[in-house]
């Protein structure tokens, strides 16, 4: 399968440069006190309370339900049907109380206008080649989607290939998985709508120009893997009525499909009727000689199968038949299969597979594990060009085919490689690199000197050089170290004042390594610290990290969280008053448990998508899959854990942090009605003056494919939002 993914549109607003113009130079060169001083002139900003009439909400005291002998009231169920009359009215009630009160804040325009500013320059994918033709892709700059382009050499002109951006009028329409096939002819791609993970499949002849008339639905969770005349993907069984948006996703299967036949021909190649709620993904080896069907359950372990597509009739001979560790197939040297696995190694190795003689008595360790995380491997000319996490940034290190290690890639500092392409049949790779400070850059990479060179530096309002990341080690609650990276502008004041927001996520075996976002310079600019606590739950160290935050002991996220704060606060970045805790799905649980856990430990929250009914999240679309990190409330253990943090079931009579939920209507990762109840609760019972509210965005998922446009508004109303609420003037507001 083509990584090729990494490429879409949400990859494109993590670059930056560091050429500005005179007047932005000045406005970014404005200190803190020099902009507090013209607060306090005649233009001073009066921060008095907006006044909130929340609407009024339905409760439905008869919904009860018992979890062995536990009777648990669930009063807001009925929101849980995201397309009846009563919740479109209560979602419309709610936006208007939210954006109302957004549009009091008197800055909340001059924030937005800056975004703009700031989001206005070129951002490149590396290329990759397809063919004979190389690729890459592009965004003007507040173009909604980026646009592929295709060239001859890496000098030539560029001419369009695909644009996104004409996939629907307002940019809701995006670009998901795409593969192009073996002779670069043809490109088949995936579309979603308004952010959904329902995807189309379409296919473009690029010799022609010409869209075919093939078109796949109801693909989800699928890659597209090319062999011969066609391809392989994975789809689900098209939903009944209304329930394409929240009704449970089963029955996974992999299908091929031929080019030029219509999809009711597809043939059916894997499935398992025994298992509802088992999905796969399939890889063809780059050769097409082999398809490798993965199986999985939840969100870490997979079974393993392979097919020799050389063999007409041959069949799928199993690998691992047991779902329980992780491989994930890299490519192929003749008949040796590689896979990286977390397989006796849980910060992971590479190994080889005999096609000819798959048992595990004849597999052989190529890469052995190490102290550090093998997070990805590439073949690339005749080197395996692999990345490591070391303290949760990124390492290159190159071997030969035999698995021996001959050197480690320089790299302009600590940071995150991503996005790496190159070949088998290359002599050359391509990369990009991005830090907290440093925007994302795009490098080529000879494969013969292993030397670097600068291809694309995008040019951002923005000076890098005045701002500075260090990273602390801190302990948790139990004693275990935790690190957390610190970005702030050179020579800040440690006086308990700084404006200071905390990020984290800490589950599914996600590392959350540094990068550069646009939306986080408007903090910086105004004298604001941005913190990334890398808890466990993640993969940062590896397996024993990520099950170290899962099930049972999920609270040690939690845990780990609260001290990062506590740590800010103890030195003096900040204060309770100064702290903005955010978190994105997994992430927004991870913020909803903290707020309902220490309400009094933060002044701001932002649980954006979150997971915050912990007692029902598996009934929704694909929510079961996520039991291998949260467990079910199915089980007496499970509920008794799960109880004890669903931020749902732990909001209480108490003053919380001034709230902003946000979640999507089109959001069928994370339904919308976890956001729904849990604010609803949360207006229920809040018993302070700050406000509790919910922006719930239109024709919008759960975060991929987001259009530039709904990005920059939502990221000025969460900064509006967070500085109003600390009674923080910005620059902006006094800069025309």
């Amino acid at each position: 399968m083509k990584k090729y993914i990494a490429f879409i549109a949400l990859a494109f607003i993590v670059s930056g440069c560091e050429k500005l113009t005179e007047k932005a130079q000045n406005t970014i060169n404005n200190t803190k006190n020099a902009a507090q001083q013209t607060a306090n002139s005649s233009q001073k900003i009066d921060f008095k309370k907006i006044p909130v009439n929340y609407p009024s909400i339905t409760k439905d005291s008869s919904v009860i339900d018992d979890y062995f002998g536990k009777k648990v009231a669930d009063p807001y169920r009925w929101l849980e049907d995201d397309r009846s009359e009563a919740t479109a009215k209560w979602v419309k009630a709610q936006n208007k109380t939210t954006f109302s009160y957004l549009d009091e804040i008197p800055y909340r325009d001059a924030v937005e206008e800056r975004l703009q500013k700031l989001w206005n320059f070129e951002r490149y994918s590396p290329p990759f080649k397809e063919g004979s033709n190389y690729y890459f892709f592009k965004n003007d700059g507040l173009q909604n989607q980026a646009v592929l382009y295709q060239q001859k050499t890496l000098d030539s002109e560029a001419k369009v290939v695909l644009d996104p951006n004409q996939f629907s009028k307002d940019g809701t329409a995006s670009l998901g998985e795409f593969s192009f096939s073996k002779n670069g002819r043809f490109m088949a791609y995936q579309v979603s709508e308004g952010g959904s993970d329902w995807r189309t499949i379409y296919v473009k002849d690029i010799n022609k120009d010409q869209l075919l008339e093939d078109k796949i639905e109801w693909v989800k969770f699928s890659g597209i893997s090319w062999h011969k005349n066609g391809f392989f993907y994975c789809r689900y069984p098209e939903p009944e009525g209304d329930d394409a948006l929240s009704g449970k996703n089963e029955f996974h299967q992999v299908y091929y499909h031929e080019l030029g036949t219509p999809q009711t021909e597809d043939e059916l190649i894997f499935a398992d009727r025994a298992h509802p709620q088992r999905g796969f993904f399939t890889t063809t080896s780059k050769d097409e000689n082999y398809l490798v069907v993965g199986i999985w359950e939840s969100t870490s372990g997979n079974a393993l199968y392979f097919k020799d597509l050389r063999k007409k009739s041959s069949d799928f001979i199993p690998l691992v038949e047991e779902i329980k560790n992780d491989y994930q197939f890299v490519d192929n040297i003749g008949n040796k299969l590689l896979f990286l696995t977390n397989y006796k190694a849980p910060n992971q190795r590479l190994i080889v597979i005999n096609a000819d003689k798959p048992e595990e008595g004849f597999w052989e360790e190529m890469i052995p594990e190490s102290k550090d995380v093998l997070q990805n491997v590439n073949l690339i000319a005749d080197k395996i060009v692999t990345t490591y996490i070391h303290n949760a940034s990124s390492k290159i290190k190159i071997f030969n085919r035999k698995g021996n290690h001959e050197s480690d890639l320089e790299l302009p500092g600590i940071g995150t490689v991503g996005q790496l392409s190159g070949e088998k049949d290359q002599k050359e790779a391509f990369y990009t690199f991005a830090s907290y400070t440093r925007p994302s850059t795009v490098y080529a990479l000879d494969m013969e000197s292993l030397k670097s060179t600068i291809l694309k530096a995008p040019d951002v309002d923005f000076n890098s050089d005045d701002y500075i990341t260090k990273q602390i080690w801190y302990k948790s609650y139990d004693g275990e170290k935790i690190p957390m990276f610190i970005t702030h502008k050179k020579g800040i004041e440690l006086n308990g004042k700084n404006p200071t927001l905390l990020y984290g996520y800490g589950g599914f075996n996600i590392s959350i390594l540094p990068r550069f976002q646009i939306t986080r310079t408007v903090l910086l600019e105004n004298g604001g610290i941005y913190a990334v606590a890398n808890i466990r739950g993640g993969g940062e160290f590896g397996e024993k990290w990520h099950k170290a935050g899962t099930k049972e002991k999920k609270q040690n996220v939690f845990n780990d969280f609260q001290a990062a704060a506590e740590y800010l606060i103890a030195q003096k970045y900040t204060s309770s008053e100064k702290l903005a805790i955010e978190g994105r799905s997994n992430g927004g649980l991870l913020v909803g448990a903290c707020i309902t856990q220490r309400p009094d430990l933060y002044k701001v929250a932002f649980p954006a998508v979150g997971v915050l009914d912990m007692l029902r999240y598996q009934n929704f679309t694909i929510g079961r899959a996520w039991a291998g990190d949260y467990g079910l409330s199915e089980t007496q253990e499970g509920f008794d854990y799960l109880y004890s943090y669903s931020p749902l079931h732990n909001v209480e009579k108490a003053k919380y942090p001034a709230t902003l939920v946000t979640t999507a209507d089109h959001d069928d990762r994370v339904v919308p009605a976890h956001s729904f109840k849990f604010i609803s609760a949360l207006q229920e019972k809040h018993q302070g003056d700050n406000p509790v509210l919910i922006r719930v965005e239109t024709s919008a998922g759960h975060g991929a494919g987001k259009p530039t446009s709904k990005q920059i508004e939502e990221a000025a109303d969460l900064f509006s939002f967070m500085f109003y609420n600390m009674e923080e003037d910005v620059i902006y507001q006094h800069d025309n």
